[in-house]
């Protein structure tokens, strides 16, 4: 078995977040989903839980913060292709997030960023390890 990730997120709007998530091509694990909560898949090993700020609030004692306003993190998928780079990033523009800087070709790696309808930063990226620069 792979080790899994599971990326926890509080939203103000679940719903809507759900829908974000579904438009870059994320699918909903309704196992694991309901009015509080969301499982979002990435992959068989790569999970975003989409939290209400109440649900959120039962794992930690830490103020939840404003990633509209102030990066803590930022996430980073790796994709197959940079047509798929480009569709997802393109596909979170149009679901209502935002592109917070110009995409970056670094000849090995190219890279796009978004952000989600919270604000939480994300990178997409595609590598080709071929054409990384030999020492």
């Amino acid at each position: 078995m792979k080790p899994k990730i599971f990326i926890n997120l509080p939203v103000a709007d679940l719903k809507k977040s759900m829908d974000f998530y579904t438009q870059i091509g994320f699918s909903v694990n309704p196992q694991f989903t309901d009015e509080t909560a969301a499982a979002m898949v990435f992959s068989d090993e790569i999970f975003v839980m989409l939290l209400t700020h109440e649900k959120f609030s039962m794992f930690t004692t830490k103020p939840i913060s404003n990633a509209g306003q102030h990066a803590s993190a930022i996430f980073a998928l790796e994709v197959e292709s940079p047509e798929k780079m480009n569709k997802m990033v393109d596909s979170a523009l149009a679901a209502g997030g935002r592109e917070p800087l110009e995409g970056k070709d670094y000849g090995f790696m190219q890279q796009r960023s978004m952000e989600d309808p919270d604000g939480h930063l994300w990178e997409v990226l595609f590598m080709d390890m071929s054409k990384f620069p030999q020492q």
